[in-house]
């Protein structure tokens, strides 16, 4: 059961839209701005605001990649995988993250909630692979001393 101020942080974010289906898309994109994620319930009670159904909202949510309903950590650290940093050995550095941070393929999230990595295909910077980005700012050129050493940053409160 979620704390009330969800529903009550999600009521404004409604109310700023407007109770209209087409509503759907900024509303969540809002909710995962203020939570990193959206839970599950959060969307069932947009979708009941708004006048969808909640098979429409769920189909929505599961059909863009950069919805989620996984809470995610203070920093979203994604590790691009796309051809150009594949080749450029992107990987040893997301093994680096993994081995630092306690995570794996299937536990993406640190217990303190702090730091969460993922993958994607392309972050769109591929002359400067290999890349990764910290939420929304791009790190070039990454090795894992490199990821090693901003993490050690994020940690002590500074970003990069």
């Amino acid at each position: 059961m979620l704390d009330q101020s969800f529903y009550q942080k999600s009521d404004e974010i409604i109310a700023f839209y407007g109770k209209k289906p087409a509503s759907l898309i900024p509303i969540m994109q809002d909710i995962q701005g203020v939570y990193r994620y959206i839970p599950e319930e959060l969307l069932t009670y947009v979708a009941e605001q708004i006048g969808v159904t909640e098979a429409k909202a769920f189909s929505v949510a599961t059909f863009y990649e950069n919805f989620s309903f996984d809470a995610k950590g203070k920093y979203v650290i994604k590790v691009c995988d796309g051809t150009a940093c594949h080749v450029r050995k992107s990987i040893p550095v997301l093994e680096e993250l993994y081995k630092k941070l306690g995570l794996s393929k299937t536990k993406k999230t640190t217990d303190d909630m702090m730091f969460t990595v993922e993958t994607v295909s392309c972050l769109g910077a591929c002359g400067l692979a290999p890349t990764m980005m910290v939420n929304e700012e791009v790190y070039p050129r990454m090795t894992p001393e490199k990821a090693d050493e901003l993490i050690d940053k994020l940690r002590g409160g500074e970003q990069g």
